[in-house]
Parts: C-alpha cells; sequence; structure tokens
C-alpha cells in the first residue's frame, strides 16, 4: 500500500457541501444564514438571549430534588478489552480479576462504587471475574468459555428503611398486613374445638364491649333541698282573630 493509495473507511466522511456557490445549488446567496441581521454574523449565540436582561432561566427559582449527590458512578469493562489483556499479558487467565486487578493491569483508573461487565467483544480466556454488575450476555460469554463472574453484595440496593412519610406509611401498612396474615394462619391452625371458643369469646364481647362506660344514676336528693314542683298551667289556645 501506498500513501497515495490510503483511504478513508466508508462513511467515515462526509462531503461538505459548498455554500454560496448560486441559488440553484440550494445555499446560495445568504448561504442557508437567512436574511441580515445579527444573526447573519458569526459569533453569535442567542440561546436564551433575551434583550440583555436577565433570562428567564436566570429568573426562575432552583427548586426540586436532584439525585446528583447520591448517584453512583460504576466503571464499565467490556470482554473484548479483557481478552485483549490477557493476550498482552497484563492480565493472567488463571488469576481472579476484580477492581483492584483492572487497576493494576491499567485498564481503569479508579474502581469509585464498582465496575460492570459489558458483553461488547469476545472471550476466550477462562476468568473468574468479581465485578458489582455484569449483563446476562456478558454473564454468558465467560461462562461458555469456563469461567464464572461473581456479583458483589455491594452492588445490591441497601434494603434499609426509609424516613420519609411515603416510606414510613408503606412500612406501617406492611406491618399490618403482616399481623393479619399471621393472626390468620394461627387460627387456621387451631383445632376444632379452640376454634368454637374463640367463636364464642368473640361473639360474647362483641354483645358488651369492654370499653362501655355504666350509665350513671341520678343523685339521690336531700331532704329540704328538693321543692315542690309546681303544676304547669295549660297553655290557652289561640282563636282566630288573635292569631
Amino acid at each position: 500500500m501506498k500513501l497515495n493509495e490510503i483511504r478513508d473507511n466508508a462513511g467515515a466522511h462526509y462531503r461538505f457541501k459548498r455554500i454560496g456557490r448560486g441559488i440553484g445549488s440550494g445555499k446560495g446567496k445568504t448561504s442557508g444564514r437567512g436574511g441580515k441581521g445579527q444573526t447573519a454574523r458569526t459569533g453569535v449565540a442567542l440561546n436564551g438571549f433575551e434583550g440583555g436582561q436577565t433570562p428567564l432561566h436566570r429568573r426562575m427559582p432552583k427548586r426540586g430534588f436532584t439525585n446528583a449527590p447520591f448517584r453512583k458512578e460504576f466503571h464499565e469493562v467490556n470482554l473484548g478489552r479483557l481478552q485483549a489483556a490477557v493476550e498482552s499479558g497484563r492480565l493472567k487467565a488463571d488469576a481472579a480479576v476484580d477492581g483492584a486487578a483492572l487497576v493494576a493491569a491499567g485498564l481503569l483508573r479508579r474502581v469509585r462504587h464498582g465496575v460492570r461487565l459489558l458483553a461488547k467483544g469476545e472471550i476466550t480466556a477462562a476468568l473468574k471475574i468479581t465485578v458489582a454488575g455484569a449483563s446476562k450476555a456478558a454473564i454468558a460469554a465467560v461462562e461458555k468459555a469456563g469461567g464464572s463472574v461473581t456479583i458483589t453484595e455491594a452492588a445490591a440496593e441497601p434494603a434499609g428503611e426509609g424516613k420519609g412519610k411515603k416510606a414510613v406509611a408503606k412500612a406501617k401498612a406492611i406491618a399490618k398486613s403482616k399481623a393479619f396474615a399471621d393472626a390468620a394462619a394461627a387460627a387456621a391452625a387451631l383445632p376444632p374445638e379452640a376454634k368454637e371458643e374463640a367463636k364464642a369469646k368473640k361473639a360474647k364481647g362483641a354483645a358488651k364491649p369492654e370499653g362501655a362506660k355504666k350509665a350513671k344514676a341520678a343523685p339521690a336528693a336531700k331532704d329540704g333541698d328538693a321543692k315542690e314542683a309546681k303544676p304547669k298551667k295549660p297553655k290557652a289556645a289561640k282563636t282566630k282573630t288573635e292569631e
């Protein structure tokens, strides 16, 4: 091959469309810049510009939740890179491959929250890989080559209880449903005689609830304190003339 025979791959270079070469070219006269004015000049960036006043995206308050401080960053490693590292001698086929081994081999600069194994490329070496996550295709390819993939427990989401209102309400609902299920299971496990006794107790408790208050008796009147009740006068019926 000679220097004058070197060519780009097919589709690697797009042909530049010449502008300002006549109206029939499709990019003549204004060369795709429209009419006159500010946007016809170079060095113009009008994204959000409002004539000098404070733009809308700066006037609006910054509110809401962002997951940026809590987001986990995983490094991705493909099978093809592992196979290339084995062939170049940076990784040994019989050694355990984890985040520290990948950093020592020069495949990663740091581990951060873990490594994810992806299935791009082919692998023929039988490697024992320990990562925070892996795709199904990558696991199948490694096992087909005679190796194994171990997923660390750190990659799994922690099952800790939340502190928000929704998390607390959800935990209470789960505990309540679990209590009902346990009570139903305990009732089903009782013998028939015990079930009859429980039903009788329940019916008895329903007839007279435990927390019901007794009606208080009216206090007895003392001698001399009670006044004679005066008979009420019957009201005279109104005549039509009075109405």
